[in-house]
């Protein structure tokens, strides 16, 4: 009897601390931890694209031969510094020797026939006076003798003619600034119009290669920044987009104080402000990560937060972090960190 008295009082005593169990059970899950909170809102994100560029000067001149021939000389090597005007190299068509003197020879040709019409008219005009010429005879020693010194004349302006056309192989600089290109060797064949070497002219600027998707957002004014190091000045701004696309890209020129041609030529990557976007941004604090997966603590309506997964992306700040999934605006984050 006592034994079953025991066992009663046992059994009681486990349904009494059962039920005190679920009694404080609710009260549990309506405790919630307190802490430092957020209500998420859409807010304008800065918008930028990385893009290649490449360093160059605003035009580019070429220095070009002007007669046919064969290149004997090239005084200037891949940046060396130039003048306007300066000869850099020389062209030489062997036929303009030979040519040169057989118009010597006619020049003489056409001066011992001068003299000699000379000296006919001066013998004629002498009889002419003394009456043993009729008047035409006179006339035509006058027009011969006319004739021979034009002959003469004509055959000095033609080897003038070719002694300029001689000079014209010298090639010229055609611009003031660094030869980027010199790489046509002496002794070559060159024809007229064939460049020979490439010079820089204007200050330097950067040549960007935007894609024609990103046409319709940039322009003169638009920020770019230099995404590398070893500049001074980082930061310029677009000056000119050029009405064209070639290979489904299109060709913009920026301008960067402080800028050194020293290097043109050289390819670097910047990144374009393109405009903004709505979107949610929230300090990195908010963010946990755990295995590779980002989560935020989310408070409910009734107060209790739940943690959940969400996907996001670098924002301009380095500080925040952009919420791309799993929030919306107006809702309300906890700090991790507050967490029990």
């Amino acid at each position: 009897m006592t034994r079953n008295i025991w066992i009663l009082v046992f059994a009681a005593s486990l349904l009494a601390s059962c039920g005190r169990d679920k009694a404080a059970e609710p009260q549990a899950r309506l405790r919630t931890p307190t802490g430092e909170r957020l209500t998420l809102a859409a807010v304008a994100i800065p918008e930028r694209k990385s893009v290649a560029a490449e360093i160059t000067t605003r035009d580019q001149a070429e220095a070009l031969a002007r007669i046919s021939g064969r290149l004997v000389r090239l005084s200037v090597r891949e940046g060396d510094m130039v003048t306007r005007g300066q000869a850099i190299g020389l062209v030489v068509d062997e036929r303009i020797g030979p040519e040169t003197r057989a118009l010597e020879a006619q020049i003489a040709a056409a001066a011992a026939e001068a003299e000699r019409a000379g000296a006919e008219l001066r013998r004629v005009e002498y009889l002419h006076r003394r009456g043993f010429y009729a008047l035409a005879r006179l006339e035509q020693a006058q027009a011969g003798e006319r004739s021979a010194r034009a002959q003469l004349a004509a055959a000095r302006e033609s080897r003038s003619a070719s002694v300029a056309f001689s000079g014209q192989g010298e090639i010229l600089a055609p611009a003031s600034g660094r030869v980027l290109r010199a790489d046509i060797p002496p002794g070559s064949s060159v024809v007229p119009g064939m460049s020979v070497a490439t010079v820089t002219a204007g200050p330097p600027l950067l040549r960007l290669h935007v894609p024609q998707s990103l046409a319709d957002r940039i322009g003169a004014g638009t920020a770019v920044t230099v995404d590398e190091d070893g500049f001074e000045t980082r930061a310029g701004r677009i000056v000119q987009v050029y009405p064209a696309t070639a290979a489904g890209q299109v060709v913009a020129d920026a301008d960067l104080s402080g800028l050194a041609a020293d290097l043109v030529g050289r390819r670097v990557s910047v990144v374009l402000d393109v405009g903004s976007r709505r979107g949610i941004l929230v300090p990195r604090r908010f963010v946990l990560t755990r295995y590779g997966i980002d989560y935020v603590d989310l408070v409910g309506r009734e107060g209790a937060v739940a943690r959940i997964p969400v996907q996001t992306a670098p924002a301009p700040d380095p500080t925040q972090v952009e919420l791309l999934t799993g929030v919306s605006p107006g809702d309300i984050l906890q700090n991790p960190g507050n967490r029990g």
